[in-house]
C-alpha cells in the first residue's frame, strides 16, 4: 500500500509521479551547461573588472556571480530543479572563478590571489547551488 492524499492505495492505483519540476530531460541539461559556461565566462571577465578596481567588494561580486549563473540557469531550463542542474551551476561558478583569475592576471597583469575571492568563491557556488535546490 501506498499513501496517498485520499488515503492508502495499492501502487498500480496510486499512480505516483515525480513533480515535474524535478523531470530533466538531456535537452534541459544541454541548455544548462550551455547557459552556465556562457554566464560563468561573461561573469569571470565582470569579476575580474570589479575586482581589480575595488577589492573589497569580492565577496559580493562573488554573491552576484553565484545568484546570476543559478538564475540563469534555472530560467532557461524553464525553472527546473535537481542535483544534475546544481552540480552544472556548481562547476559554471567554478569557471567563472578560473576565468576571473586567468583575465586578472594575464590580462589586467594584477596580483591577484585574496582570501576573500576564495571565500568568495564558496559563498558564490553555495548560492548557485540553492538556487537550483
Amino acid at each position: 500500500m501506498v499513501q496517498t492524499l485520499v488515503g492508502p492505495r495499492c501502487p498500480d492505483c496510486a499512480n505516483l509521479k515525480r513533480l515535474p519540476t524535478y523531470e530533466i530531460s538531456t535537452r534541459h541539461y544541454l541548455i544548462a551547461i550551455a547557459v552556465g559556461v556562457g554566464a560563468a565566462i561573461v561573469a569571470g571577465i565582470a569579476w575580474a573588472l570589479i575586482w581589480s578596481a575595488i577589492p573589497f567588494l569580492s565577496l559580493l561580486t562573488a554573491a552576484g556571480v553565484g545568484y546570476a549563473i543559478g538564475e540563469l540557469i534555472s530560467r532557461a531550463t524553464n525553472r527546473k530543479r535537481g542535483p544534475g542542474l546544481q552540480v552544472i551551476a556548481g562547476v559554471s561558478v567554478l569557471i567563472s572563478f578560473a576565468t576571473n583569475y586567468l583575465f586578472a592576471a594575464y590580462v589586467l597583469s594584477v596580483p591577484w590571489f585574496s582570501l576573500f575571492t576564495i571565500i568568495g568563491l564558496a559563498l558564490g557556488i553555495f548560492i548557485a547551488v540553492t538556487r537550483l535546490r
